[in-house]
């Protein structure tokens, strides 16, 4: 049987960065696409392939660009249109793909189409934006930003009406009822993707129409307008991807990527695996992510999980229950300035307190289970965060390159920075935890994770096997398998911070050769007894199962 490659995306590895924050390449401060566009032969050679990039769009910033007031721009700081158009042709050229966030569900409050909506019911604009004179409706839909907002309405002094939002106050929502609306969206997709663009991360999807006595979170008329958005761009770019942020259960997630007949978005993250990766951790056992694991429902034919450790947002804590939410504020932020929202608001590197075993394992499992993983930029150098910023920013600071001036982010005087380096000493300061220092350094982080996106592009199995999870006797213990016909690969992690012994039940692969990877001497060949194993604290292996005829 010939195997059929899957859509690019399928086995993508994600490179998450915001453009502001990872170089300045002209001089003036800030991040930029020409700065972008220096730096790309570094994201080649750690071997990512595909870039994410957070907005990019004019925006008075209110929400590091999410709050956008101009869908067909480029952000002045960021550059020109026609250095955008340079960078995507230079990344294409190394073999790295480029998507962008796009936030359909609103905008900003400064954009024109709503300072012109704020005339009134007679202004053509109005009915883009969702209005009430009873801030009563909709009442069963939850606040989000619960730290921030008291109510998903908001008045207006020149409309004399209330209008809609989700998220903060000054991002009204866009009306999905108002068929305008939708065209105008649609359009803008295609636009970007006419550029070259290979697709979007598709913000806040679950929110884009309300309705009386619901929770206004995943419609059908959401389900309704995601077919018509990816049928619409099947026409003309059928390659393009389309990922969803739906923070959901995976059942709840399972219709965003529609069916066969009716597809919907390819791609949606996994945002329940995440937090019970770090759960697991805290209670030095498997259950948690065995048990969303479990719960985590077959895909369709050609979609795909995005799972992550880390983000541009706080750790979310809104999928697990209390309990298991007092325990990771216990153990991952113990002083409240490290909590948002409902949530985290740290590095991976300081949320784990600089253990690299632990960060390693986290990352063994990542490029190992089910989906394509998203690392987040800085993660591969051990960069910190700033607990003292406000909101999320503390998790978005400045690429760190060497140890010059501003540590190689920007040329301009460091008063001059508008995005300010972190100061404080420590093992995450840039003048430790900076690309230059990582590359020098044959034993870093930085080596060992290039060398597992090496062995991950090299065996197909590790990307595209079927997963068998296995349920050893040692609870600290978590085991699976990615099986093709030529080979399985075995993944054994320690979640514990002593040494464990465990004895897997693996008969089925009786005489199949063990060879450890990356490459060392050979493992005994299974037997039909259990398989005695024993891991070091935090330990982990992938062992690459071969036939006795290979």
């Amino acid at each position: 049987m010939v195997l059929q490659a899957p859509a690019w995306y399928h086995e993508a590895v994600f490179y998450e960065l915001a453009p502001r924050t990872f170089c300045d390449g002209n001089g003036d401060g800030i991040g930029d696409f020409k700065g972008l566009t220096q730096r790309l032969p570094y994201l080649a050679e750690l071997g990512v392939s595909c870039l994410w990039l957070l907005p990019m769009y004019p925006s008075p910033l209110r929400d590091d660009g999410y709050d956008i007031s101009d869908y067909r721009a480029i952000h002045p700081d960021l550059g020109s249109l026609a250095e955008f158009q340079v960078f995507l042709r230079d990344a294409h050229a190394l073999g790295l793909r480029v998507i962008a966030d796009l936030v359909l569900n609103h905008t900003s409050d400064q954009h024109p189409w709503f300072q012109a909506a704020r005339e009134g019911p007679g202004h053509p604009y109005h009915d883009w934006y969702v209005w009430s004179d009873d801030p009563g409706r909709y009442a069963e839909a939850r606040i989000i930003f619960t730290d921030t907002e008291r109510s998903n309405w908001a008045w207006d002094d020149q409309a004399r009406r209330y209008y809609w939002h989700r998220f903060f106050s000054s991002q009204p929502d866009l009306n999905y009822d108002h068929p305008p609306v939708q065209s105008e969206m649609l359009a803008t997709l295609e636009h970007w993707l006419e550029l070259g663009l290979d697709g979007f991360r598709v913000d806040a999807v679950p929110y884009l129409f309300e309705r009386e006595n619901t929770s206004c979170e995943n419609l059908p008329e959401t389900h309704a307008f995601l077919r018509r958005l990816r049928a619409r761009l099947a026409e003309r770019f059928p390659e393009a991807l389309l990922l969803g942020e739906a923070n959901q259960w995976p059942e709840d997630v399972l219709p965003y990527f529609g069916t066969p007949e009716a597809p919907e978005l390819p791609m949606n993250f996994h945002f329940p695996l995440m937090p019970r990766l770090f759960l697991a951790l805290a209670q030095q056992r498997r259950d948690p992510i065995a048990q969303v694991l479990t719960r985590t429902p077959p895909l369709p034919p050609g979609c795909q999980w995005a799972t992550f450790l880390r983000n541009h947002d706080e750790l979310t804590l809104e999928m697990v229950d209390e309990v298991e939410r007092a325990a990771m504020w216990a153990a991952y932020a113990p002083e409240p300035r490290m909590r948002c929202n409902v949530g985290i608001r740290r590095r991976l590197w300081p949320l784990l307190e600089g253990d690299r075993r632990r960060v390693e394992l986290l990352h063994a499992l990542l490029l190992s289970l089910p989906g394509a993983p998203v690392l987040y930029y800085g993660d591969e150098i051990g960069m910190g965060d700033d607990i003292h910023r406000p909101d999320r920013h503390g998790v978005r600071l400045p690429m760190a390159w060497d140890d010059g001036r501003n540590f190689g982010f920007s040329a301009a005087p460091p008063s001059q920075l508008r995005v300010a380096m972190p100061g404080d000493p420590g093992p995450y300061h840039p003048l430790v935890a900076n690309v230059a220092a990582a590359r020098a350094n044959p034993s870093s982080f930085w080596h060992w994770l290039r060398e597992r996106l090496r062995l991950r592009a090299e065996h197909v199995t590790l990307r595209r096997g079927e997963f068998v999870l296995l349920a050893p006797e040692n609870p600290a213990i978590l085991a699976f398998l990615r099986t093709m016909a030529h080979e399985a690969v075995l993944v054994v992690a320690n979640m514990s911070p002593v040494a464990q012994a465990t004895a897997l039940e693996l008969s089925a692969h009786t005489g199949w050769r063990v060879v450890p990877l990356p490459g060392a001497r050979p493992f005994p060949p299974f037997g039909d007894e259990p398989y005695p194993l024993t891991l070091g604290p935090y330990g982990h292996l992938w062992l690459q199962l071969l036939p006795p005829s290979r």
